[in-house]
């Protein structure tokens, strides 16, 4: 025990033993004890209130000195707040460092709690987004940036997702959205101007197209040419490995023109509608038909693990399993095994395709959805393979709310799995009204 307080109840009891003896002699030792008492509580009282006015008015003097009790109390008090004030001191010079280095940011940034309220912001996110420091402290930043993307993003706390939305400052703008984790129960909403980039890919897109578009007339005379060629039994000994040859590249070279217009297309394209009712097995089927009969060909089995339907673009559904498909024929040998599948699960639906083929380095995997890339290019090459399937599965994709998810062991096989959202998927077919029956 601190001697202070040692001090201070042997001073309570002494006061009592006196006042109990006092009273004692005077025939009233009770009447000793609680007059003693009251003038305790009455000394306490008055020390008490004095230390609150000393705290209100900051005026210790009273209190500076002495070992007391209440001196005690004044040396803790002070102390601590003391500590208070250098710990208030540090975080405000923390938060000034943290303003200026957040304001040399070229990227916006939002400190946001766990309701998704301001709780600070730097100067790039006024000039980005244009949210301002005092006025929308406690605002929640969704409604100030109106974009539903931007909400989901906010609800779902998907850190490693990024979105696209359009700048709410600058007409023609675009800002890269992402969330990370920041500190206990908050998050940092980062802010990128993605404009310069948009627009080059426009302009990329624009010139792949108007170029893909203007090869499509001289490649087909040039084709029409050489099939009349190759009919010419003259030209058979001299120019007809040639011309054969040439038809080959022709076709390869149409080939990579019709994917590059789609591909375009695609990119160019928002949402696809939910207007139509595509049937999956068929159409997992009809690609499966399409092989048949090819000595060349690994087997293909179809597995059709549910009825459901989807609300997408048939064709474009189509030419994803076309695609994926072509795919694993080019990497499977014949004695292999393709199986294609349809299947309901996890809230959602699933096309794979899964073959029993060579496999994919692990680096190699996140690159496959690129254009052009080939993980065997020259294998790729003359088995007609230009590197744009998987490109135009990607988009297709996109456009229909859904994701691919690629898995790989090299040396024994790969699976491509479409996942497609719940919204998307028709569990109960619709039942067609009858015409024609008895009227009562």
């Amino acid at each position: 025990m601190p001697g202070s307080s040692r001090r201070l109840i042997l001073g309570v009891v002494g006061i009592l033993v006196a006042g109990g003896l006092i009273g004692w002699v005077y025939g009233h030792a009770a009447w000793g004890l609680l007059v003693a008492a009251l003038v305790i509580l009455l000394w306490q009282t008055r020390q008490l209130l004095s230390f609150n006015k000393a705290v209100q008015t900051r005026d210790f003097e009273q209190f500076r000195y002495g070992e007391g009790i209440w001196q005690q109390m004044f040396s803790r008090y002070n102390y601590e707040h003391e500590r208070a004030l250098r710990a208030k001191r540090e975080y405000r010079r923390l938060l000034k460092e943290i303003r200026r280095s957040t304001d040399a940011m070229p990227d916006g940034a939002v400190i946001l709690d766990e309701d998704n309220q301001i709780i600070m912001c730097n100067k790039a996110a006024k000039r980005l987004g244009g949210l301002k420091r005092k006025k929308d402290r406690g605002q929640r930043v969704d409604n100030i940036l109106r974009d539903p993307k931007l909400t989901e993003l906010l609800r779902s706390n998907a850190f490693a997702q990024e979105i696209e939305i359009p700048s709410p400052v600058k007409e023609e703008g675009w800002l890269n959205c992402r969330v990370v984790p920041y500190g206990a129960n908050q998050k940092l909403l980062i802010l990128r101007d993605i404009t310069e980039q948009i627009r080059l890919t426009k302009m990329r897109r624009d010139f792949v197209a108007n170029a893909s578009h203007e090869l499509r007339s001289p490649l087909t005379v040039i084709s029409g040419y050489l099939d009349s060629l190759s009919e010419d039994v003259n030209l058979e000994k001299d120019w007809g490995q040639p011309v054969r040859q040439m038809q080959q590249q022709a076709r390869r070279m149409n080939t990579v023109v019709a994917e590059l217009l789609e591909l375009s297309r695609l990119e160019s394209a928002g949402q696809a509608s939910k207007d139509e009712v595509v049937d999956v097995s068929g159409l997992l089927a009809a690609a499966r038909k399409s092989y048949l009969g090819q000595d060349d060909v690994a087997e293909i089995e179809v597995v059709t693990e549910s009825s459901a339907q989807l609300l997408a673009a048939g064709n474009e559904v189509e030419s994803l399993i076309s695609n994926l498909l072509s795919n694993a024929v080019r990497h499977t040998p014949a004695d292999g095994r393709i199986t294609l599948a349809w299947r309901v699960a996890n809230g959602g639906a699933e096309i794979s395709v899964t073959d029993t083929g060579e496999g994919i380095p692990p680096d190699q995997v996140p690159r496959l959805t690129e254009r052009f890339y080939r993980v065997h290019r020259g294998r790729a090459r003359e088995d007609g393979g230009v590197g744009l399937g998987l490109a135009i599965v990607k988009h297709t994709l996109n456009r229909h709310d859904a994701e691919l998810r690629i898995t790989s062991d090299l040396g024994k096989g790969s699976e491509f799995c479409c996942r497609f959202p719940a919204e998307r998927v028709v569990l109960e077919p619709p039942v067609p009204i009858l015409s024609g029956g008895k009227r009562g």
